[in-house]
């Protein structure tokens, strides 16, 4: 029998809106577990990230240390970091977490590192003068201030996780990559499409949303306003 005109899903058609509506409870137990593995990473990262960077700013000696083999973590393929892993935690979600969190270290640490050092003197100092202990003085003056470059390394830890989460399908955890993964073996050309263009929304929106966090948090940080010349 010959498929009908407007079948896309028989003619196997890359912009499909018959896929969409027959496998949406397929992609969003997708984009969920895309969203799961992708925001813990980035949050055990983060955690880890900010006492190696007071390590670092706080010792000079734990400077060179911590940025190096940060950076040597970035530096191994995702294929040989999940196998070299796999001894460890197994064919888990838990082996997907710790590749993208070793991932993260690099861009967070350096960033984070590089806010706190970018902090002046000139204020620590008058900070000091009026008080602060050294744990106040890193809450409400030295982290505030390292914010930009804080989140700058954070939104691009962040999307680089999106993107990082789709080789999690090589062990069955991959979210959208999971999809984009059994497509191309198939080559179900919808599913690969689509499973790829939601990747790419999830990723934009993440940044838009931690760039909205930071304006938030950084009120100081905007260009002011220049006052409007009145017309003669």
């Amino acid at each position: 029998m010959t498929a009908p005109p407007d079948d896309c899903l028989a003619h196997n058609d890359w912009i499909c809106g018959a896929y969409l509506t027959s496998r949406r409870h397929i992609l969003w137990d997708a984009v969920l577990q895309h969203l799961q593995l992708t925001v813990v990473s980035v949050l055990i990262g983060l955690a880890l990230a900010v006492p190696l960077a007071l390590a670092a700013r706080r010792w000079r000696w734990a400077s060179g240390p911590v940025l190096g083999i940060t950076t040597v973590l970035y530096t191994i393929p995702s294929l040989a970091m999940f196998s070299l892993l796999l001894p460890v935690y197994g064919l888990s979600a838990s082996l997907v977490v710790a590749g993208l969190v070793l991932y993260s270290l690099t861009l967070l640490v350096r960033n984070i590192l590089a806010g706190l050092r970018a902090v002046p003197e000139e204020t620590r100092q008058a900070a000091r003068g009026m008080g602060y202990g050294p744990v106040r003085l890193l809450l409400t003056v030295e982290l505030p201030l390292a914010l930009p470059a804080s989140m700058a390394g954070l939104r691009i830890a962040t999307v680089s996780a999106v993107s990082l989460v789709t080789i999690g399908a090589i062990v069955g955890y991959g979210g959208l990559g999971n999809l984009i993964y059994a497509g191309m073996n198939t080559f179900f050309k919808a599913q690969v499409l689509t499973a790829s263009v939601l990747c790419v929304i999830i990723a934009i929106l993440a940044d838009l949303l931690l760039l909205a966090i930071q304006r938030v948090l950084t009120p100081w940080a905007r260009e002011p306003r220049r006052p409007r010349r009145r017309s003669a």
